[in-house]
This record gives structure tokens, C-alpha cells and sequence, in this order.
């Protein structure tokens, strides 16, 4: 009998985005995932559940053995040309399940007898996360930083995305840092983001990158936090700080804020009342979260100019009625609180002036830093 393929190559796979084949239940895969895996289980969450019970109660036999039962028929069928069809989408596939066990070797046998060979990967799941995090712990060793700073709307997070030595913390969280941070659809949970980060990590000690630009954030980029030996060597980095004027920051916000997170809710909602209304609510609740900091007669203020524009918009009249809210959501909120904590932080920064000038400055910092 041939020995099925087996794989720890883990470096390779997560370099090469390899698609995974991920058995697991679905209550599993929610809790965290890698990018590039599609999740077909073996068990879903019931069986799972039900499985693990037999197991605990009357051992591995019997519960294998219910295994067997519940994917059984034409459960088993349907369950088999599903993983049969991804296979064939994607020949250069790997499989796993949590650790590399059971699952995964049943998946990989009952594959095999239709004649589909699959490598599957040894320690599954686990070994995989625990390469990543040996990586994200390194992370404050293998590399050093150079941030980038400057007030909100200054384009921070595209400076970043534009850097070939670039990490955009925030593309890894799927989230924008900010009261007004969320997508259309739920962030990383903070597995997920450990994972991307991982891989870019991975990505820049590939390229012999010794310095990463990264944006400076907070610990947390909405509900996930940067690893701490991360966080703290990014306190401690050089800062360079774009500057752009008050109409340009303006445009900016409004295409993160009201224009471009229209377009994802229209994406998400084929009716256009609908998506409306979510961009309506995201808009609402992100101004509810900093009532507190805002105070009430304030945050009142900008919320009806923020549903007027709201209005005029939905007539038809454009976007322009968003900066009454915009505006002063800069002046009173965000710049004197992020002008503190730059003030706190002067000693600290090695260039500022206007965005393409930073670029330049940041390419040639990394260059030399590459040649030493």
C-alpha cells in the first residue's frame, strides 16, 4: 500500500499561498484560519460536539465509530465530491485538521480511494499557527522599524501599502484604527490577524528586508492588539510624519468614511435602501463610540450635521455636506489628541514634510539601512 503524502514544510507553504484544505468544524474555523484556507469540514458542528461527547464517555473506538455513522450515505458522498471538486480547483492543495490526526488522515484516505491524492500537513493546524507565532515572536529581533506618523487623513496606511519593506497592520487587523474603523463585514478575530501578520513577516525576511515601515497605531487596531514585543519596539522607533493640509485630509476621510465604505455596503446589499441604511448605522454608532470623549453637546452637534448630510446625499445632492461634520471632527477631536501624543514623542522623529517626500525618504532609510 503507498504511504500518503506528508508535508512540514511550513515556510514553504505559507510563502507560496498555498491553497489548505481545512476539515475542521466550522465553529473551529471561526475562531481563527489562514488566509489562504477554504473550509470544508469533515464534521460540522453538531457531529463535532456529538463525537466528542462519545469520546469522553466511552473512548477513541466508539467514537470513531459514531464518526463513521453520522458521515455516512450520501452525506459522505456529498461531503467526498466537495473535497473532490476543490481538488481539482486547486491540484497544489494541502489538507489539514487541528493536529494533523484523524480527520485529515480520513479525509486524505477517502480522497485517495477515488483517486485524488492530497498532501496533508503533519501537525496540522497547530504546528502551522505555532510556526507563525515563533515568527511573530522574532519579530522585534529579526527587524527594526520605522513608523509612520502624522494626523488623521494624511494617508498613514496608504504610505505603507505603497513601501516595498511596508506592513500594513491595519490590512492584517481588516480594520482602520479608528472610531470609524470597521468594514462592512466583521474584522480578523485576533488568531487571524496573528496569522497575516505572521506571513507578512515571513514575506519581508524573504525579501532581506533589515528595516519594516509600519504605521503607528495604538496596541489595538479596533478589537485585536499587536503583539506585545511588537508593539513595545515600535514605541521606541523613529517616526517620520507626513504632512498634508486640512482640504486634503478632509477628501481623504471622506472617501474612507462615507465614500468608499458605501461602496462595500452596496457590494454586501444588492438593494441600495438597504446598503444606505447600513452606511447610515456605521455612521451613527462609529460618532456614538467617542460620545464620551466628544461630550454629549458636541457629539449631539455633529451627529445632526452628520445625519443631514446623510440626507442630502440620499436626495441626490452629492457628498460635500459631510465635511460639517468632518471638519470639526479634526479640528475638535482627532488633531488636538494626536498632536499631544506626537508632542510627547519630538526627540523621536527623523523626517517630516508632505507625503511623496516621506516615501522618498523612507525608500532611501531602508536602502541604506540594506547596506550596511
Amino acid at each position: 500500500m503507498n504511504t500518503l503524502p506528508e508535508s512540514n514544510a511550513y515556510k514553504e507553504i505559507l510563502l507560496q499561498q498555498s491553497p489548505l484544505l481545512d476539515v475542521r468544524a466550522p465553529i473551529e474555523f471561526a475562531k481563527g484560519a489562514f488566509p489562504q484556507a477554504f473550509n470544508l469540514p469533515l464534521l460540522n458542528n453538531e457531529e463535532r460536539h456529538l463525537v466528542g461527547t462519545c469520546y469522553k464517555q466511552h473512548g477513541q473506538d466508539k467514537a470513531i465509530e459514531l464518526g463513521h455513522t453520522l458521515v455516512s450515505g450520501q452525506t459522505k458522498t456529498d461531503r467526498i465530491e466537495a473535497w473532490r471538486a476543490f481538488c481539482e480547483q486547486h491540484p497544489t492543495a494541502y489538507l489539514y485538521c487541528f493536529r494533523g490526526g484523524l480527520r485529515s488522515k480520513t479525509t486524505q484516505q477517502w480522497l485517495a480511494n477515488t483517486g485524488i491524492e492530497i498532501c496533508l500537513i503533519q501537525g496540522g493546524y497547530r504546528a502551522l499557527r505555532q510556526y507563525l507565532l515563533g515568527t511573530l515572536a522574532q519579530a522585534d529581533k529579526r527587524f527594526d522599524y520605522a513608523l509612520v506618523a502624522g494626523l488623521t487623513g494624511c494617508r498613514k496606511t496608504g504610505m505603507v501599502q505603497a513601501l516595498d519593506n511596508g506592513i500594513d497592520l491595519e490590512g492584517a487587523a481588516y480594520h482602520r484604527g479608528s472610531s470609524f474603523g470597521s468594514h462592512a463585514v466583521a474584522q480578523s478575530t485576533q488568531v487571524t490577524f496573528e496569522h497575516q501578520l505572521g506571513i507578512d513577516l515571513l514575506n519581508a525576511s524573504k525579501q532581506q528586508h533589515q528595516i519594516l515601515s509600519l504605521e503607528d497605531e495604538s496596541r489595538f487596531i479596533g478589537s485585536v492588539d499587536i503583539p506585545a514585543n511588537i508593539y513595545n519596539k515600535m514605541r521606541n522607533s523613529p517616526l517620520v510624519v507626513i504632512e498634508a493640509t486640512l482640504e486634503q485630509r478632509l477628501q481623504q476621510l471622506l472617501e474612507e468614511y462615507v465614500i468608499n465604505m458605501q461602496a462595500e455596503f452596496a457590494e454586501l446589499h444588492q438593494d441600495e435602501d438597504t446598503a444606505f441604511n447600513a452606511l447610515s448605522e456605521y455612521l451613527l454608532a462609529s460618532m456614538q463610540r467617542i460620545r464620551k470623549r466628544l461630550g454629549t453637546e458636541r457629539c449631539d452637534d455633529l451627529i445632526l450635521k452628520m445625519q443631514r448630510a446623510l440626507s442630502l446625499q440620499k436626495e441626490g445632492h452629492g457628498f460635500d455636506a459631510h465635511f460639517d461634520w468632518l471638519q470639526p471632527l479634526l479640528d475638535q477631536y482627532y488633531d488636538p489628541m494626536y498632536r499631544s501624543q506626537l508632542s510627547k514623542r519630538e526627540d523621536s522623529i527623523i523626517f517630516r514634510d508632505n507625503f511623496d517626500s516621506c516615501k522618498e525618504f523612507l525608500d532611501d532609510y531602508a536602502k541604506t539601512a540594506s547596506n550596511r
